[in-house]
């Protein structure tokens, strides 16, 4: 059904996809995986039409049933892409908070396929929109279809996301890390939900993921890219079971599971021994919601409920449930962000930071990434004197958290969006962690990272957190990331922490049924 041949992409002088080429036939699943950078999605982008005007195809060209989509040399046929596009092919984005529009409710965004592609009445509109924001596992449709983008947890904007691009079940699906920001049991509802709708339907996928288990679960054939290239393809039992090329072995290899963990001397240490650095008692968060003018009234919406826990130095406490349970509206409380709570929120640190989930919305797209990092520097030497630094320290200081989080200086002058999914996650990490906080809370900080660079992120961490006596709430829907990570791990649903222990202690010895299952699906 779909035939890339050749396939070159150069932004510039630069060419970021080389020589490719890949089939993909009716109720095939390909799987393209790779590091952050590779290609993976500007290949995606460019098979779909969606390629920003800067890129340039400089050979081959896009075959949909033997009708010639694209072609090197020639125009981009936006009249014929409009035929093919959420009708008969459709995209699943990495980023659903960039995705979405801010100013609409997300129903009728979804709506907006059907009213483009259909001839429904408004009420079977609405009533086809409800049913499949139920099949991806939105379990409060109806508000769901009458949120906006910002009321939606980072999991349930990716769900609606997973709704848009399923409801008129295209012929090809291409779904750039579809999975990004979901716990594991609904991870594990939308895979059976892809695959259900590939068998039903017939329909073909293209599957772009950093998460080496999810593609060999759920892909037939799996293409490893490195550096714009595709350097094996083969079917998954190959890929993993036997890999041939090198960077393909080391890609298996560093896929976290719970047979390594991450430990050091200090990992059992008596936290009832030190006083700690973050103090939660009694705590519960609210949102305000409804109200559609000045005039109407608004509701309280509690989103926490009765939260204790506290942080101890040098540790990392796990925060492990599902999208929408409370997770990071607990941490925005803890960092002030939300100041509608009930309870305490006792501080013994300073100046403590935030990585959050979604890279691209929290750095400044007009700024440059060296600009962007020395920015806590510039707030902190506002803040306190003694703290100012020169200007040629900040920029040292810079480059160096450069190269720590693994990117060259060659990125300094560059901004947000001439960067990967992952790298602008790397950048996040390295401003929240330029300025030397006691206390950190890392919202999904490997979440958008390839395998390898995540182990690189993770060693990090724990690096930066034995030098700095650094305490770290860290917030993870993957168990397996939890259990490499972390001293202890709570355990949250529906708004409540159920269960908390040591990590090894809860891992071998779940005391409540919803731990079990999680445990069981990670």
């Amino acid at each position: 059904m779909i035939r890339i041949e050749n396939l070159s992409v150069a932004f510039g002088r630069t060419e970021v996809v080389k020589h490719v080429s890949l089939d993909l036939r009716d109720g095939e699943i390909l799987g393209v995986v790779g590091e952050s950078g590779s290609g993976k999605s500007v290949t995606a982008l460019t098979l779909m039409g969606l390629v920003s005007d800067s890129a340039r195809m400089t050979s081959g060209r896009i075959l949909f049933d033997d009708v010639v989509l694209r072609e090197a040399g020639k125009p981009l046929d936006r009249a014929l892409y409009r035929s093919y596009q959420g009708a008969k092919m459709s995209m699943v984005f990495q980023e659903p908070q960039t995705s979405l529009n801010p100013t609409q409710r997300v129903g009728r965004q979804v709506e907006e396929v059907l009213r483009l592609h259909g001839t429904l009445t408004k009420e079977e509109r609405k009533k086809k929109v409800l049913e499949t924001f139920l099949a991806v596992g939105l379990k409060d449709a109806e508000r769901v279809y009458a949120s906006y983008p910002h009321q939606l947890s980072g999991g349930m904007r990716q769900r609606a996301m997973i709704a848009m691009a399923v409801i008129l079940h295209p012929r090809l699906i291409v779904a750039d890390e579809p999975t990004t920001a979901l716990d594991v049991t609904i991870q594990n509802q939308i895979m059976a939900l892809l695959r259900g709708i590939n068998q039903k339907q017939n329909n073909a996928m293209l599957f772009i993921t950093h998460d080496l288990n999810l593609a060999r679960r759920i892909c037939h054939r799996v293409a490893v890219m490195k550096d714009g290239h595709v350097v094996e393809l083969g079917t998954a039992e190959e890929i993993f079971e036997r890999p041939g090329e090198e960077y393909t072995r080391r890609l298996v290899e560093a896929v976290p599971s719970r047979m390594k963990r991450i430990s050091d001397a200090e990992s059992d240490r008596k936290t009832g021994s030190e006083s700690p650095v973050l103090e939660v008692r009694g705590l519960s968060v609210y949102y305000q919601e409804g109200g559609n003018s000045l005039f109407s009234a608004q509701r309280k919406r509690r989103a926490v409920e009765g939260a204790d826990f506290a942080v101890y130095p040098g540790e990392s406490l796990g925060l492990v449930g599902e999208s929408g349970c409370g997770k990071t509206s607990l941490s925005k409380a803890i960092l002030g962000m939300n100041r509608r709570i009930e309870g305490e929120i006792i501080h013994h640190s300073v100046r403590p930071q935030m990585v959050f989930q979604d890279p691209y919305s929290s750095l400044n797209p007009a700024k440059t990434i060296g600009w962007l990092l020395q920015e806590p520097l510039r707030a902190a030497g506002a803040l306190d004197r003694s703290l100012a630094m020169t200007k040629g320290d900040m920029e040292a200081a810079a480059y160096d958290m450069l190269r720590r989080v693994g990117m060259g200086e060659e990125y300094f002058h560059r901004r947000p969006s001439e960067l990967s999914g992952g790298q602008r996650q790397r950048i996040s990490i390295g401003q929240a962690l330029i300025s030397g906080p006691g206390f950190l809370i890392a919202d999904e900080p490997v979440s958008a990272l390839d395998v390898t660079i995540q182990a690189q992120i993770m060693e990090l961490m724990r690096r930066l957190q034995r030098e700095m006596n650094l305490a770290c709430l860290f917030i993870s829907h993957d168990i397996n990331v939890v259990y490499k990570m972390c001293d202890r791990i709570m355990i949250m649903k529906d708004g409540r922490i159920i269960e908390i222990g040591k990590t090894e202690e809860v891992f071998e010895n779940p005391r409540e049924e919803y731990t079990k299952l999680l445990l069981k699906e990670g």
